[in-house]
């Protein structure tokens, strides 16, 4: 932080709301953070000489006649290799017991970069999960968020993806996650032995909700050192961006702006967009690729918050539970990558295409005959196939909990295939048939 001996300081107050305080200052810029009764702030608005300062923990208290100090300098954080196993607060303080990190250091929330200096993605991100790498393949220098109800195990999948990822780097950025939830990362990254390649920001429910906000800023800023200052793949993962828009409705409220849809800011999508937009993949094979929960209300997909997060990603991963199976699995109809093509048959096997169309067409026939069967029709013997593949498809490929090699989940599909369909039933071309098929 700056030196004291050089710190702006004021002592009177011209208003104070549930969040901000206002106050006349001189040569103070957008972003600087300052001190406020003991209370870390930061400059949101500057409007002539008056600075409108947000107080993170809240005003409560502060008299008219407070202390302000402008401490210089926006949030920053220290990068360098040392960051890598290490759990971090919103500010970018060490909260796992370990040292200070020494290091360069950087502003947060800074541009994206130059698109001059992005390329086309075309690195595959294989995850092990097969809703993901089957049917909706990620590519480096992606940005897809997770759509799931509040009830799902989407902090599990989450831990998953980081545990099984083949990247140099993972950045987990988690706002108004539970205790229980911060120790199960912390848990669950320590016992795989995988700390040396994860770097954990944390605001737990317990500090303020505007901390969140700084989250996904660090996470990115850390991001952008291992992508663009030493090559890396860096996988993002955010969770919860809902929460992260609560936050930002919090804020825009206790300034008395007038909302938009949904109580949300009408800065919502810029918002969102300027944390989404630094996904990138560069010619020097560094890249950033950020996947993100968004928690559904009541399971509405036309609110503010996953609406304008579909503008803006490119596709979304949707988890539900499976009546069938029992299993939680990602969907397969209402999830999509818009960026699979790039990889699929390029950087995967050559019937991989074929296999993904047909193993969810198949599954859409078993949807069909459901809908028969609860209407009262008789089902077809083809019909009562297609419910039984379903079952066996959800359970050994759509399901979070299966852990396969993309091969493995193509040789999977033949198989299924095979059990219950003829060839022809698949639909898949002559020459794919004869050098896969598993069947009779």
């Amino acid at each position: 932080m700056a030196n004291k001996a050089f710190q702006k300081t004021y002592m009177q107050l011209e208003a104070i709301t549930k969040a901000t305080v206002s106050l006349k200052a001189k040569g103070v810029s957008n972003d600087e953070l300052a001190i406020v009764d003991g209370k870390l702030s930061q400059v949101v608005k500057t409007k002539g000489d008056l600075v409108t300062l947000q107080v993170f923990s809240g005003t409560e208290g502060i008299p008219t006649d407070a202390e302000v100090a402008f401490l210089g300098e926006p949030p920053v954080l220290k990068v360098s290799d040392s960051l890598a196993g290490r759990f971090f607060n919103a500010y970018g303080k060490p909260i796992d017991g370990g040292p200070e990190i020494e290091g360069e250091e950087r502003q947060i929330g800074g541009p994206s970069v130059n698109p001059y200096k992005r390329k086309q993605p075309s690195e595959l991100i294989p995850t092990g999960i097969a809703g993901i790498d089957l049917n909706n393949t990620l590519v480096s220098g992606q940005k897809i968020p997770f759509f799931a109800d509040p009830d799902q195990p989407y902090n599990n999948v989450m831990a998953q993806v980081a545990l099984r990822a083949d990247v140099d780097k993972i950045i987990l950025g988690g706002m108004g996650l539970s205790n229980d939830d911060y120790l199960y990362f912390k848990h669950e990254f320590e016992s795989a032995g995988a700390l040396e390649k994860i770097i954990s920001f944390v605001n737990t429910t317990e500090q303020p909700p505007v901390e969140r906000l700084l989250i996904p800023d660090m996470a990115l800023t850390a991001a952008e050192y291992f992508a663009v200052d030493k090559n890396e793949k860096v996988l993002v993962l955010l969770t919860d961006m809902t929460l992260y828009a609560d936050a930002l409705s919090i804020v825009s409220n206790r300034m008395d702006q007038i909302p938009s849809k949904d109580s949300m800011p009408g800065s919502l999508y810029s918002d969102l967009a300027k944390i989404y937009e630094k996904a990138v993949q560069l010619p020097d094979g560094g890249s950033i690729t950020i996947i993100a929960v968004t928690t559904l209300n009541d399971g509405d997909i036309t609110h503010a918050i996953p609406d304008n997060t579909g503008y803006i990603t490119e596709g979304q991963l949707f988890l539900r539970a499976d009546p069938d199976s029992g299993k939680v699995i990602i969907d397969p109809f209402r999830s999509l990558s818009r960026l699979k093509q790039l990889v699929q048959g390029k950087k995967t096997r050559e019937d991989h295409g074929q296999v993904m169309n047909a193993s969810v067409r198949l599954y859409s026939d078993a949807q069909n005959a459901k809908t028969k069967l609860e209407n009262g029709f008789d089902l077809s013997d083809y019909d009562l196939r297609c419910l039984d593949y379903a079952k066996d498809y959800a359970t050994r490929l759509l399901a979070i909990d299966v852990n396969l090699g993309i091969d493995e989940m193509l040789d999977t599909a033949w198989e299924l295939f095979g059990k219950y369909f003829t060839k022809a039933e698949t639909g898949i071309k002559q020459a794919m048939i004869d050098k896969y098929w598993k069947g009779k």
